[in-house]
């Protein structure tokens, strides 16, 4: 159990009567007797009582109010069950109450209920002290008390209630306290001379939440202090950057100084003046940043921009990319501002080409959040003349954003296999609708990231090449025109895919080396990945096996440290596997292989080729059936095949369905990595099992 560090009690009637209970809101909302143990505060809506009461701040909350806050539609006895939950935590509380004799500490008062809790028996309120009494404090004395501090947070502040009305004020004002405790206890360590003990802790600051543009500007005094300035301008020109061309705001006076003075070494910078010269900086700093905290909705907003830049940069920006953005949407669903929320999520346009999600989980609960900001937004606004007002295409443009994220998360249906109407209308509709808005408002960049929505939900059948592959001409086109490079580079990726499954590899190599070309222009390292791989899959399709294999070998080399696990994992050994399909290769099976989420589908084919037809039979049998996704032909081209050879007719005539409409169509070869050879070929193989 976490639990936290009291300091010296208050003298209050509740201490002197032997009553003590520790409430904890910084995380999950708990309770804690005076010998630590966890109070059973029952159901979740007796803690939302006990959370409403602690918001409140000893004031009496009625028990309409409370009903009104419990529920969206209060049931008939909604009073009487508001009492029972009083009187269950009234119990849990205090114990030891004689009974019937009134409580200390949950009292009734009037129409409704406070809880006189002391003042440092909350942990959020012994939190606020302890960082408002430190305004005139010495540094030591700060890193010192707010390192205390800080650790008596366990999670995001009432996390039981993120979705509450009530709470998101509260929670919205103590995770702006938080970060900013964390920034000045970095600023206090900078002051002592502790800058490389300071420097972890903002780097994972900035991480967490790098819309904040002080935690930018402390990090970058942190760095030069352990000597480091070619890193700390390189940190301050990127949060300029982020600023200026994103935002199109001018960077703050504090962040021009600083700049100014790393480039000329300004003396108060230097670690040896840690003296007086410095204590003035660092007040003066801090005062700064106590001022600027109703920027942070900016700051917020500009994260996405960076995180949107730096997921093009590499293995690693990609994946700090993945985690950053969830908490920035995360942090701006905190706000309890629905717009803002929008365009934080809208603005993370990055082009998606691969269908299988890197974090599945992660992609769901983006989907979710666009999905519960979507209903917050106001429906859009006309003039009396039916025309579209600036304020109605503003949120048309946020819902088109919206829309097109749910389609790209979703990657096909999220759940994966045969999925029904239900799992996959939703993103279909939603590809649909981002397109049509992008249309109307004429907006180029829009279009171009409602059509990657439209690409990810065009797998909900087998042999829609064709139909990607005109998706990839128009996005080169309108991305040529209006100067998107990075989308530019999805159209021809897209065209590549669609271009391979048809087996077009001169038209493929034109647009593997387009893909190349802007890639080198504008510093997009990934796409070379998927050129090797794609050029391994032309070695496959054209040259011997033993070249293919190595062709093979050295674009998973690629793979590592690429950032992109929903690309890497199971692949290689999948690769290799197609080389011996597409080659009528015997199967040889690789005990120590990790076929990572192909195994359902690679597990049947191997027990065949090890003759063990009856698990392989019992393996058809139980499987889910392959995901829509770009190697949705090979893995039922795999099923197929096996089902054949084992007598499971059934399956068979499933397989056979399933790839009826790619039978011109090369298996597996539309994702652009691997392939098993002309699904006709495999037809004919299920065909001729059937009629045997």
């Amino acid at each position: 159990m976490s639990t936290y560090t009291l300091g010296a009690a208050s003298g209050t009637g509740e201490r002197d009567a032997g009553v003590r209970v520790r409430y904890g809101v910084l995380g999950a909302v708990a309770a804690w007797s005076p010998d630590g143990e966890a109070l059973a505060l029952k159901g979740p809506r007796h803690r939302a009582v006990l959370a409403r009461l602690i918001v409140a701040r000893r004031q009496v909350v009625t028990v309409t109010r409370l009903v009104e806050d419990l529920w969206d539609s209060p049931p008939d006895d909604a009073v009487g069950a508001v009492r029972t939950f009083v009187s269950a935590l009234r119990r849990a509380l205090e114990p030891e109450r004689p009974p019937r004799s009134p409580s200390r500490l949950l009292v009734t008062e009037g129409s409704g209920y406070a809880l006189r809790a002391a003042p440092d028996d909350v942990d959020a309120w012994r939190f606020e002290q302890s960082v408002a009494s430190l305004t005139d404090a010495q540094p030591a004395q700060v890193a010192d008390r707010l390192t205390e501090a800080l650790g008596w947070w366990r999670g995001p502040a009432y996390a039981d209630f993120g979705d509450a009305p009530w709470a998101r004020g509260e929670r919205a004002r103590l995770t702006e306290l938080r970060l900013h405790a964390l920034e000045r206890r970095a600023e206090a360590r900078i002051a002592l001379g502790e800058a490389a003990r300071a420097v972890p802790d903002l780097d994972a600051h900035v991480a967490e939440h790098p819309w904040r543009e002080d935690a930018w500007q402390l990090l970058a005094r942190a760095l030069y202090r352990t000597g480091r300035q070619a890193d700390a301008l390189s940190v301050l020109r990127r949060a300029r950057g982020t600023l200026t061309e994103q935002l199109g705001v001018d960077p703050g006076p504090r962040l021009r100084r600083l700049e100014e003075d790393i480039l000329r070494q300004a003396e108060h910078l230097d670690q040896s003046a840690a003296g007086t010269a410095a204590q003035v900086w660092a007040q003066a700093t801090t005062a700064y940043e106590s001022n600027v905290s109703a920027r942070s909705r900016v700051h917020l907003e500009s994260t996405v921009g960076l995180m949107r830049d730096l997921a093009v940069t590499g293995g690693g920006g990609l994946e700090s990319a993945r985690h950053h953005r969830v908490a920035a949407v995360a942090a701006a669903e905190e706000m309890g501002d629905p717009e803002l929320t929008a365009r934080v999520i809208g603005v993370f346009d990055v082009p998606a080409i691969w269908t299988r999600a890197d974090d599945p989980e992660q992609s769901r609960w983006l989907v979710g959040a666009a999905e519960r900001t979507l209903r917050l937004l106001p429906p859009a606004a006309r003039d009396p003349s039916g025309h579209s007002s600036p304020a109605a295409d503003e949120h048309a443009a946020a819902r088109c954003r919206l829309l097109a994220t749910v389609a790209v998360e979703s990657r096909g249906a999220l759940p994966g296999g045969e999925a029904t109407r239900g799992t996959t209308a939703r993103p279909l509709q939603a590809a649909r609708q981002a397109e049509e808005i992008a249309r109307s408002l004429d907006d180029a960049a829009l279009l171009a990231f409602a059509l990657n929505g439209t690409f990810m939900q065009t797998f909900h059948r087998a042999g829609l090449a064709a139909r990607r592959d005109a998706i990839g001409a128009e996005v080169v086109d309108l991305a040529a025109r209006h100067g998107l490079a990075r989308y530019e580079v999805l159209g021809h990726l897209i065209r590549l895919q669609s271009r391979c499954a048809r087996r077009d590899l001169a038209g493929a190599d034109r647009h593997a080396a387009a893909a190349d070309a802007l890639a080198a222009r504008h510093e997009l390292p990934l796409v070379a990945v998927l050129t090797t791989w794609y050029r391994a899959l032309r070695t496959a399709m054209t040259g011997a096996p033993e070249s293919a294999r190595h062709a093979y070998e050295q674009a998973a080399a690629c793979l590592d440290g690429a950032g992109m696990p929903g690309l890497r994992d199971g692949l290689p050994p999948l690769a290799l596997l197609s080389v011996q399909i597409a080659h009528g290769e015997p199967l040889t099976v690789d005990e120590a292989a990790d076929w990572g989420p192909y195994e359902p589908w690679v597990r049947p084919a191997l027990l065949v080729a090890q003759g063990r037809r009856e698990e392989a039979g019992a393996a058809l049998r139980a499987m889910p059936p392959p995901p829509r996704d770009l190697l949705f032909e090979a893995m039922w081209c795999l099923v197929g095949d096996a089902a054949a050879a084992v007598g499971e007719s059934a399956v068979t005539r499933r397989a056979l369905a399933q790839l009826a409409p790619a039978a011109g169509e090369q298996a597996g070869a539309g994702s652009g990595l691997l392939t098993f050879g002309p699904v006709a070929d495999h037809l004919r193989v299920m065909a001729a099992a059937l009629e045997s």
